[in-house]
């Protein structure tokens, strides 16, 4: 469980294709605070620690990505060199800063407008209509694992809504990088689904 509040950025430094891609991530967590066997979010994705150590004044974990998670979130386009939202699980006690995050991707959006202003930029994203029922303005959305508040939601020939992304979040994220036509990973408010499963 994650509140969609990310942490650090990670780079991702090796990649090894096997059975399962085993990617390293370098990053500024202190190895000491990072388990085997525990969760990290990247970039929205929850994956497993299986190996931690030091690299060049960094601590780096490894993580291994199935096929699976490959075809149904952005990580098949991950290189060397690709940065990664990072979040590490919540702990009881925690401060729920965002809402919460399973880090379970549904689908993957598309940037298809940008529109910068003095105090925050405006993005739109593009994502599977027969995800439209879970996406409702002031609801609440996880982007490559940031917990974001939706501001318009528009459902024509295409499925579209809009967030803001203010400069403190543009600055420590990766969304620094993003651009139009950049994939994300999008995660549906996990209360949103138990809500209308429960009617």
């Amino acid at each position: 469980m994650f509140t969609g509040i990310i942490t650090d950025i990670g780079e991702i430094v090796k990649i090894e294709n096997n059975n399962h891609r085993l990617i390293r991530i370098s990053c500024t967590y202190k190895s000491n605070k990072i388990d085997i066997g525990s969760s990290i979010a990247c970039s929205g994705v929850c994956l497993t620690v299986i190996q931690k150590g030091k690299l060049n004044n960094k601590s780096f974990f490894d993580v291994e990505v199935s096929k699976e998670t490959d075809d149904k979130t952005t990580s098949d386009s991950w290189d060397i060199g690709t940065k990664i939202n990072l979040e590490q699980s919540l702990k009881v006690g925690s401060e729920i800063g965002g809402h919460f995050v399973y880090g379970h991707v549904d689908c993957i959006g598309e940037i298809i407008d940008i529109c910068e202003n003095k105090n925050s930029n405006v993005y739109t994203v593009k994502y599977p209509k027969k995800f439209s029922k879970f996406i409702v303005e002031k609801g609440s959305v996880a982007l490559d694992g940031i917990s974001l508040t939706i501001n318009e939601v528009r459902d024509n020939s295409e499925s579209t809504f809009s967030v803001n992304i203010i400069p403190h979040t543009k600055q420590f994220t990766t969304w620094s990088d993003i651009d139009i036509k950049t994939k994300i990973n999008l995660e549906v408010d996990p209360l949103a689904r138990y809500v209308l499963k429960s009617k």
